[in-house]
């Protein structure tokens, strides 16, 4: 089995059943099928070699969608580029890659450089483009590709990008084996059926993409936002049926903030899952208001893709489960190790390391980076973390990440889980800068809520009363907004390099 077959899987459960839309088509699933088998003929008629590299760089829309789809059933390697990155980094990272093609919008034609490889258009803006996704469907419909029979452990699916916060960001290679894995895991955990509806609010290059395949399998709907405006998300909760979706932690705190939140309903809302930042419990026990018995997690990275745990929304109510990202899913396997390899007992804190399916195979041309993550067979990501008595992981940062003041481990979230109790605070980011006196200091940016007038003083003295003098942010930097990746994530690394400086 390939991670396509899920999409055959669901004409058998579903053949007339909507499988995608956005706010002005629906496709069936034999209209779907179709559609993608004639741009993967189209494909394989300019690369009939199997194993090609595809960059899709495209916002959210049907094409984009259908030439991800396209180029997975084509047998050929999907690259991941995001229109929201920079022209700079996205062009260095397709300098290392090398595409053999690009599918791409035309509104996202800016946000590379590839100089004379050929460019199918996904989403015209109306002037004449050459070869476009609708064009060539119409052209080959009716054809249908080689299905090549790819090794699920060698055959490389996709290559995505990391979140680059130490520099460019490192292309990892993610064989089939881990998409059928993500498939079978999503499934299995959230128990997917015929009648879940995702929303795909955030980008289809990157976060929502995850649920995508595992809702073709199980035979259900997915509905394309081309925005991810909060009225927009709401609307699908209340009107469109949704009842799964991915959100990052800021989607979430801009939909909570909707005016009268608290008096929408929204009944079939059953998976509102967040990852790819960690949430305070403050801002946890918020959303499981406004959304009851919905709130998930997941927890994974690019290197280990995405659902390495995940905890329901039945778990998260447990008071003791509140700053977990859960238990290890059924097909991987998550411990703490020391910094000498020994895996530590339940309790101790170290780096979280992990091994199953989900791995990648490597860093596209970057041996010495893939010999450095994977060490006697386990993936270390960097993270810190610890493991309880009952197997729910905890973390504790990026290693990097935490602030050694004073001779203590000041851990970020920690801190801003503290800050955002404030009632004036929106969101907030914690780092560490040189300190003559302390070694580092604890800082933090804070963003307010609109209309909010605390100072700086009133934080740190909140943060005082409930943290302690040691883990307190000796100041405050007030923000109109916090710096954010192509995909939503507070960028800690370029706050920090904006307000630390060694104190007078």
């Amino acid at each position: 089995m390939l991670p396509i077959d899920s999409l055959y899987r669901g004409r058998q459960i579903n053949p007339d059943g909507i499988a995608l839309e956005d706010d002005s088509t629906q496709l069936t699933y034999r209209e779907l099928v179709a559609r993608v088998e004639a741009l993967a003929a189209a494909l394989q008629d300019r690369l009939p070699t199997p194993q090609a590299k595809i960059g899709a760089c495209g916002f959210n829309n049907l094409q984009h969608v259908i030439g991800i789809l396209a180029t997975h059933l084509a047998g050929h390697i999907w690259v991941a580029v995001n229109p929201r990155s920079g022209k700079p980094e996205n062009t260095a990272l397709m300098d290392l890659v090398e595409p053999d093609l690009m599918i791409a919008d035309d509104a996202a034609r800016d946000a590379f450089d590839i100089g004379d490889t050929p460019i199918i258009v996904a989403a015209p803006d109306g002037k004449p483009a050459g070869d476009t996704v609708d064009g060539l469907i119409e052209k080959f419909r009716g054809k249908r590709p080689t299905r090549h029979l790819l090794d699920p452990n060698t055959g490389i699916q996709a290559i995505k990008f990391t979140g680059g916060s130490t520099g460019l960001p490192k292309a990892v290679m993610q064989p089939y084996r881990t998409g059928v894995t993500l498939i079978g895991t999503v499934l299995s955990v959230f128990r997917l059926d015929a009648s879940d509806v995702q929303a795909a609010a955030a980008p289809v290059s990157h976060a929502a993409f995850i649920l995508m395949l595992p809702i073709f399998a199980a035979g259900g709907r997915n509905i394309v936002l081309s925005t991810p405006d909060p009225d927009r998300i709401l609307h699908a909760f209340e009107k469109r049926d949704v009842s799964t979706i991915f959100m990052p932690p800021t989607m979430i705190y801009k939909t909570m903030a909707e005016p009268n939140i608290e008096t929408r309903r929204f009944p079939k809302l059953r998976h509102l899952i967040y990852g790819a930042a960690p949430m305070p419990p403050e801002k946890v026990r918020q959303a499981q208001e406004v959304f009851p018995n919905a709130l998930e997690t997941l927890y994974g990275q690019t290197e280990a893709s995405s659902v390495c745990t995940t905890m329901s929304a039945a778990e998260m109510l447990m008071e003791e489960n509140i700053g977990s990202v859960g238990r290890a899913t059924p097909l991987m396997r998550v411990e703490i190790k020391d910094p000498d390899g020994n895996i530590l007992p339940p309790g101790e804190a170290g780096e979280v390391v992990v091994r199953g399916g989900l791995t990648m195979t490597g860093y596209y041309k970057n041996p010495k980076a893939t010999e450095e993550a994977f060490k006697d067979g386990w993936l270390h990501t960097g993270d810190g973390g610890l493991i309880n008595e009952n197997g729910y992981l905890f973390l504790k940062d990026r290693l990097r990440d935490v602030i050694i003041s004073g001779g203590f481990n000041v851990y970020p979230g920690d801190v801003e889980g503290a800050l955002v109790k404030h009632p004036d605070v929106y969101e907030c980011v914690v780092f560490g800068a040189e300190d003559d006196h302390w070694g580092e200091r604890v800082e933090a940016a804070v963003q307010l809520r609109a209309g909010a007038t605390s100072s700086a003083e009133d934080i740190i003295a909140h943060a005082r009363e409930q943290l302690g003098s040691v883990k307190a942010p000796k100041s405050i930097h007030l923000v109109d907004d916090l710096p954010r990746s192509a995909v939503g994530k507070v960028l800690r690394r370029e706050i920090k390099d904006r307000y630390s400086k060694p104190a007078d």
